[in-house]
């Protein structure tokens, strides 16, 4: 997938032109661990980051800047800490309607799987989102995605799943690619499909399988609408051999997969993605050893998403341990949808990974950053600040890297540097 450009309909996009990002950005801290190698910067030591024609050209101490760089426009970074642009890797971001029955439900002691067979759930979405037109899916998302893009995100993922029939996928899709278009953000969008049993499907699962591995995902693929495939395989969702039907669908196509994994109860899903060499496996809170080592042999990364654990009230807990032992990498991301993971911060989402799965600040920052890059196939573009790479990071108002996962319930006010382009100024906000 290409970097998105402007759109063509000046309706379409909700932000006046941002201005360039080249120069010489200096007076910067670099957080550890999110810049180039071989450039070490000592703590407190200024810092500078250079941008030419969109891209890095380099980064490394201020007093080892190149003489070819030397007359390049100055941008003063105000002593900020600067970190790669974040990456939310998992979101169902495109929906009608909402869902705050069901939380007031769970809070009666209604489980997630009683308030699915309630008519609850994501069949509840899906009837609000074939109900709206495209251009009102649009307007219902735009200022969801500008408030994560204003905390620094930089790139993000959108699935579909609450269409559950080819023209409403679509229209999920064509929403999300335009999101990206009108406000410069680098979109990846999955098809979910097998997301939930659509009703006038009821009790015919294979068929709509069929359809949906048969019909939907290589038309939608034809049409440049689909970056990745995902199946939430679970009880109340679709077995493993319903999901390698489409998972071999994807293969034939040259697609990368993905899959909800393990959220209510070990169905091996992350060992049959392992086999198909998923990108990612997300949610894994039930996930066991032989799941951890097949998705180490596969390289898949690990989705962690508090947000839901939080909002379910879950208690069992992904096994972290286990992952970090074995060297598998771990995302973190908002998981925004109407029903379990109503959130639009990916930050309070790094404070949650922290307090309630323990991971430290490091493996955090990380899991919002590179990891969650690599989740999206994006490794060679974000996560990272490095030159050559596209120009993606974020100035932050902190003294330290620990500080973005302390704080929560408030936005930094930050500088924000995506696709090349200054997006948001410290003070005066976006462009």
């Amino acid at each position: 997938m290409t970097e998105p450009h402007a759109p063509a309909s000046a309706s379409a996009c909700a932000l006046a032109p941002s201005s360039s990002a080249d120069g010489c950005w200096q007076n910067l801290r670099l957080a550890p661990d999110m810049f180039e190698a071989g450039q070490a910067v000592g703590d407190g030591e200024d810092a500078c980051i250079v941008v030419q024609q969109g891209r890095v050209a380099w980064v490394g101490p201020q007093q080892a800047l190149p003489p070819a760089y030397a007359a390049l426009p100055r941008h003063d970074g105000q002593g900020m800490l600067a970190t790669p642009g974040l990456v939310d890797c998992h979101t169902h971001l495109v929906y009608g309607g909402e869902r705050a029955n069901e939380f007031a439900m769970r809070l009666d002691g209604a489980s997630y799987e009683e308030v699915a067979r309630a008519g609850g759930g994501i069949v509840s979405s899906v009837r609000a989102t074939r109900e709206a037109s495209e251009d009102e899916l649009f307007a219902q998302a735009l200022p969801r995605l500008q408030q994560l893009l204003d905390e620094g995100v930089c790139a993000i993922e959108i699935k579909s799943g609450y269409g559950l029939a080819l023209e409403h996928e679509r229209k999920q899709l064509r929403v999300a690619r335009r999101l990206g278009q009108a406000l410069g953000v680098t979109v990846r969008t999955t098809f979910l499909g097998a997301h939930a049993l659509p009703p006038e499907y009821a009790g015919r699962s294979q068929d709509y399988i069929d359809l949906v591995a048969g019909t939907m995902l290589p038309a939608l693929a034809a049409e440049g609408l689909v970056d990745a495939v995902d199946v939430f395989c679970e009880r109340i969702a679709f077995s493993l051999a319903e999901t390698e039907q489409v998972f071999q669908a994807a293969r034939r196509l040259g697609v990368p997969v993905k899959l909800h994994a393990e959220q209510l109860s070990n169905m091996e899903g992350a060992a049959l993605a392992a086999r198909y060499g998923a990108l990612s496996c997300d949610h894994i809170e039930h996930l066991s050893e032989s799941g951890i080592t097949a998705m180490r042999g596969a390289g898949s990364v690990a989705v962690l998403l508090p947000g839901a654990y939080y909002t379910l009230r879950d208690t069992h807990m992904p096994p972290i341990a286990g992952l970090r032992a074995a060297g598998v990498p771990m995302a973190v991301s908002t998981d925004h949808n109407p029903g379990t993971s109503p959130c639009l911060s990916l930050l309070l989402m790094a404070n949650m990974a922290c307090t309630l799965f323990r991971l430290t600040v490091p493996e955090a920052l990380a899991g919002i950053t590179r990891h969650a890059a690599r989740a999206l196939g994006l490794q060679d573009e974000h996560g990272l600040i490095a030159a050559g790479r596209p120009a993606h990071f974020v100035l932050w108002p902190v003294r330290h890297a620990a500080e973005l996962a302390y704080w929560f319930g408030s936005k930094p006010d930050c500088t924000i540097v995506r696709q090349g382009r200054i997006v948001r100024t410290r003070g005066q906000g976006s462009h």
